[in-house]
């Protein structure tokens, strides 16, 4: 095949869109260039296109980003001695459901099923605290995710933690975060110091990566006839956690991730206006 041939189709991967597609397949590149889907394959693999391919991103907006990017990371790399850093977040919204239908276990062959359709039998809130260094997590369930529950949070991890130990809590800008009562109290228990991540960087608190596992093994392909059912599965999850804790590793510097934002930035900078 002539280079001209394969920088056309490369071309056109990077350049153009198929009409009344909003992205290139295999099949509808071979019928544009006129090449087989095999040698569209083969094209793409070549030069790392994977067009069907696509990741979330949203780059942050907070005038601090650079300030609060660098004080949680630095708590991540090089967290204060005789101190605990605890990454804290609510999982909201978390569903109880129940699939219509009895799912078929996997077998040789053919991996096991659930029912597209479910009934919802209400929602919980978890509130989790990872602790950074140790990888335990403080968690708990409650119905609702205003100002009151979080308190009721900060108070459990209060009581959860040795007194004489700082607290280093990182948290999104949610506003019951911020709530005058949230801050009253963080006034009267001045061990506790809060650490917010800059804004649109949910990707920077830890305890996501928490959530993710939580999700991908105790909630996604769960049926539960109730919410107290739910609430027991992720009870367990937690206790099995906490069993035996691994702590999640972080190992991007303030300055790396910078460089990649401000690389980011400058990709959408060069991006005609529409």
């Amino acid at each position: 095949m002539s280079k001209r041939r394969i920088a056309q189709v490369v071309r056109m991967t990077l350049e153009e869109k198929p009409t009344g597609a909003t992205h290139w397949s295999a099949r509808r590149m071979a019928r544009a260039a006129r090449l087989s889907e095999a040698s569209i394959r083969r094209i793409w693999k070549a030069h790392g296109l994977k067009p069907h391919l696509t990741r979330t991103f949203k780059l942050s907006r907070d005038h601090h980003f650079a300030e609060k990017l660098a004080d949680v990371v630095g708590l991540y790399l090089s967290p204060p001695e005789h101190a605990l850093v605890l990454s804290l977040d609510e999982k909201s919204q978390i569903q109880a459901l129940d699939r219509t239908q009895p799912g078929l276990p996997m077998k040789k062959g053919r991996a096991s099923t659930l029912t597209h359709d479910y009934k919802r039998h209400g929602t919980t809130t978890l509130f989790a605290a990872l602790n950074v260094l140790e990888g335990t997590v403080i968690g708990t369930c409650m119905a609702k995710h205003r100002h009151q529950e979080w308190l009721k949070f900060l108070q459990l991890i209060d009581r959860e933690t040795p007194a004489d130990q700082e607290v280093h809590l990182i948290a999104d800008n949610y506003s019951t975060h911020k709530h005058p009562r949230v801050q009253r109290w963080l006034h009267r228990h001045p061990r506790f110091h809060m650490h917010f991540t800059p804004t649109s960087s949910s990707w920077l608190n830890m305890v996501e990566r928490f959530f993710r596992d939580l999700t991908q093994y105790a909630i996604r392909r769960g049926s539960f006839t109730s919410v107290p059912e739910l609430i027991a599965a992720i009870d367990t999850y937690l206790a099995h956690h906490n069993a035996s804790p691994k702590p999640f590793v972080w190992t991007a510097t303030a300055n790396d991730i910078l460089e990649k934002v401000k690389r980011a930035q400058a990709a959408l900078d060069k991006r005609p206006s529409v």
